[in-house]
């Protein structure tokens, strides 16, 4: 391994299905690495497959599946718990490498996080569909950048945006621009991106979703709705792409192609936001857009040996 990468910080973003993953456990193997999880949603236990948590590997993986999802997570708590994992590999003289899909989590750790005040907590996920639209237009109108960088269909984060705009006045999207405590500096990180082809992509969206069923994601969402019985909405876990839309099935209220196109259309949108993301926020990043696997490994891995 070249001296400098053992003081170095891997990351590796990229869209749903873009194979992170695979090629995160290949530069484990080269470069004497362990890797971290920045995906949101794979860090809670109860659902494995439709979250797309890798399989066991003979390379030490941190932070997937640790977490019950009635428990709350914030990238707050991402961050810390990652800093301190990381300067735990870097000890043991090993690369850390951070793979994920969910860009505010990258953001946290190169960036660095404010410390927000305490607020008051609102919680507005018992409102129907037609209340949180009239709700989210409110506060829309009051500040037209109250969700900036939200989704506005996760109800937690929504009602994290007001309750934090309403205890100080300020976005979160302001209390972000601040000065942030930072862990690490610029330097010691190495920005990977994976872009593919949106064509390609939808591709593998479409065989992996079938991939899911075949595994499973049918049993899971039912044990996983037995768990929690009726999920209570505000449970961030139920955003994982598949859980609604299956209980749909299950509940026989749409047919088995219904689920399938439905949960292809909702996983193309979030790529579509994470292509989005990298556009907006990681211009600065070393891009790869090879559609051949091994094309791809050989051009990441030469790419690292020159770092």
């Amino acid at each position: 391994m070249p001296e400098k990468l053992k003081r170095k910080i891997i990351l590796l973003f990229g869209p749903t299905a873009s194979g992170k993953s695979r090629i995160a456990i290949d530069i484990a193997k080269k470069y004497g690495g362990e890797i971290l999880n920045a995906d949101s949603m794979q860090v809670y236990k109860e659902i494995k497959i439709l979250s797309a948590r890798p399989d066991k590997s003979e390379i030490k993986h941190h932070f997937y599946g640790f977490i019950s999802a009635k428990n709350t997570f914030s990238v707050g708590k991402w961050c810390k718990l990652v800093a301190k994992k990381i300067k735990e590999i870097q000890k043991k003289n090993k690369t850390p490498i951070v793979v994920g899909g969910t860009g505010l989590y990258f953001r946290a750790l190169t960036e660095g996080l404010v410390k927000i005040p305490k607020v008051k907590k609102l919680d507005y996920s018992h409102l129907s569909p037609l209340g949180r639209w009239m709700m989210g237009n409110h506060y829309h109108r009051k500040n037209p950048t109250i969700f900036e960088g939200i989704n506005r269909n996760d109800i937690q984060r929504v009602s994290r945006a007001i309750s934090v705009y309403e205890g100080t006045g300020l976005t979160l999207k302001e209390w972000q621009n601040k000065e942030n405590k930072k862990y690490f500096k610029s330097p010691d990180f190495i920005k990977l991106c994976l872009l593919p082809p949106k064509d390609d992509l939808e591709k593998k969206i479409n065989s992996r979703f079938i991939q899911m069923l075949k595994k499973g994601a049918l049993d899971e969402v039912r044990n996983y709705n037995k768990k929690f019985f009726v999920p209570a909405s505000h449970i961030s876990a139920n955003s994982i792409i598949g859980i609604y839309e299956i209980g749909l099935y299950l509940q026989k209220s749409i047919t088995l192609k219904n689920l399938k196109d439905r949960v292809l259309i909702r996983t193309r949108q979030y790529a579509k936001r994470q292509y989005t993301w990298q556009r907006g926020q990681m211009k600065d990043w070393k891009q790869f857009t090879d559609t051949n696997y091994l094309d791809l490994r050989k051009k990441i891995l030469s790419y690292l040996s020159k770092t």
